[in-house]
């Protein structure tokens, strides 16, 4: 059984560190305007499918960053309480990202230990 989740000192390693990394917020526009995770994509919860989807350079044109492949190690979503976020994942793992992760602590957690 593979992981679906990631803590927030894991994903701290990750950041800026990883190449691999793509992490995903899946907050409503209205909240990532308040603050994001540096280096996040924003797909709306809503959208995670039809962008998933998305053939290579769609997806590219769509996000500025690479289509993760359906292995991808380091594709994670988060959302403000970790629900959002846990249903990208079940989106993701059902078009056959395996490896898809959740962030369940979420912005909220991220934006209290922030400078920690």
């Amino acid at each position: 059984m593979d992981k679906k989740e990631i803590s927030h000192s894991e994903l701290k390693a990750l950041i800026g560190k990883s190449p691999d990394l793509l992490l995903i917020d899946v907050r409503t526009k209205e909240e990532v305007d308040k603050g994001k995770i540096p280096g996040s994509i924003h797909m709306p919860v809503d959208s995670v499918d039809r962008d998933l989807a998305l053939d290579p350079a769609a997806f590219q044109a769509k996000f500025g960053v690479q289509k993760p492949s359906l292995d991808a190690p380091e594709l994670v979503f988060h959302c403000q309480m970790g629900r959002r976020g846990a249903l990208a994942v079940e989106k993701a793992h059902a078009l056959g990202f395996t490896k898809a992760r959740n962030y369940a602590g979420g912005y909220k957690e991220w934006s209290e230990k922030a400078g920690k």
